[in-house]
């Protein structure tokens, strides 16, 4: 090869990683985390992580094994989940573009908390562990919004065991609902609230039966608060559904 050949493949080989880093600094600043961070962090940032992507339905990473990294949704959703004693699943949430995950592991430097699978097909930027607390020890903005995630998180994990051990079947399943169609509102095109769980999936989030939970929509399908079709889980009455979540 010649030397004019080669130095043509430096330069567009440095072309290809300007484009990439660009790339995913756009895609880190999706999520609400890394608002924090001014341009130059943010491109520091991107250049020490990298672009992976899961096809639906793949193994992102699995409970108890080793974390060193934290993963930033740009593209798709994921499920994170974990096993009961007893093998059955329980689904702690479904994350989607701007939500971060892996970041327990990536900050205590052990296992996974939990295991999360791919939704739809994702594409994820991973940001390593050495890197991210490097930036961490230098930018107090993005150490506080790391903080507020995780606060979020257990607030949440809070209000689930609370829900668990107090709440009866509808109550904790009306909730949920509402949970799901806060996340994804109505629209002018499509007034009403559309869900697309499965009954095995809102088993899993509320911990409980399949069985249990269609014998509920069913009711409510009856009494016109929701209605089933084609797959999707249609919410009708909003209101309604509010007052099943008081125990109303």
């Amino acid at each position: 090869m010649s030397l004019a050949l080669c130095c043509s493949k430096t330069r567009d080989e440095k072309i290809m990683s300007v484009d990439g880093d660009f790339k995913k600094e756009k895609l880190l600043s999706k999520s609400f985390i890394f608002d924090a961070l001014d341009s130059k962090t943010q491109q520091e940032l991107a250049n020490f992580s990298y672009i992976k992507r899961f096809a639906a339905g793949d193994i992102i990473f699995t409970m108890g094994l080793p974390g060193q990294s934290m993963m930033a949704i740009a593209e798709g959703s994921v499920r994170v989940s974990m096993f009961t004693p007893s093998d059955r699943e329980v689904t702690l949430n479904d994350l989607t573009v701007g939500d971060v995950f892996g970041e327990i592991a990536l900050l205590d430097g052990q296992e996974r908390s939990a295991s999360v699978t791919a939704l739809t097909n994702c594409t994820l930027v991973v940001l390593e562990r050495r890197a991210l607390l490097d930036i961490l020890q230098h930018n107090p903005e993005f150490s506080i919004k790391l903080i507020e995630l995780l606060c979020q998180r257990v607030r949440r994990s809070d209000e689930r065991m609370i829900e668990i051990a107090f709440l009866d079947l509808p109550a904790r399943l009306a909730k949920l609902l509402l949970r799901l169609s806060t996340a994804a509102p109505a629209t002018a095109d499509k007034p009403l609230f559309k869900l697309s769980q499965s009954q095995s999936e809102l088993a899993g989030m509320i911990g409980n039966s399949r069985e249990n939970v269609n014998r509920c929509l069913k009711k409510w399908q009856k009494a016109d608060v929701i209605d089933l079709q084609g797959g999707w889980l249609i919410l009708k009455d909003r209101s309604r559904l509010e007052a099943l979540a008081h125990g109303e």
